[in-house]
């Protein structure tokens, strides 16, 4: 099995500066459905099936749940300080190590549920009211040592939740086993 693969089930972000007004719009209908997505393909799966990882020594479906949840907090927080500091510095966190932390291992998803809704009903009225020049504006990410604009930022984050959703199929495919 190629690890590569199921690391990145749809690929690695690659971000064109070109984006096409359709891709852009798709971006912004992908953070407004998210939660629904999730919330349908977990709403039925057994505590056995929250454990089943995606790839070896990877996630298990509750974590990659609860990770998007911890992730699309910081994302809204990261756009809130963009739009109201000039190209503020954000704060990184150890990901890895909040996936391992007790309401990363838990098997209720119920309030990482309600967080992604509230998050990205909230993200989305906020991306909504945007104008075209307000996409320009810059945060600096010191974890890569790189300047991103919101619109980089859109679209890294309709990815995210794609390749999310992508290892949490995946997970149910192989029914966690490698």
């Amino acid at each position: 099995m190629n690890i590569e693969k199921l690391r990145f089930p749809i690929g690695p972000f690659h971000f064109n500066p070109d984006v096409t007004t359709t891709e852009f719009e798709n971006w912004k209908m992908t953070i407004k459905n998210f939660p629904q997505k999730i919330k349908e393909v977990v709403a039925t799966l057994s505590t056995e099936e929250l454990q089943w990882r995606y790839r070896p020594e990877g996630w298990k479906i509750k974590q990659v749940v609860h990770h998007c949840a911890d992730s699309h907090m910081n994302a809204l927080i990261r756009v809130k300080l963009t739009l109201t500091e000039e190209s503020p510095t954000i704060r990184p966190y150890e990901e890895q190590l909040w996936a391992e932390l007790e309401d990363g291992l838990s098997d209720d998803l119920g309030a990482s549920i309600q967080i992604l809704e509230g998050v990205h009903h909230r993200w989305s009225t906020v991306i909504d009211s945007l104008q075209p020049k307000d996409w320009e504006k810059m945060y600096f990410h010191p974890a890569s040592q790189k300047l991103f604009t919101l619109k980089e930022m859109l679209g890294l984050y309709a990815w995210h939740c794609e390749h999310h959703l992508a290892h949490i199929y995946q997970a149910l495919h192989y029914k966690g086993e490698f």
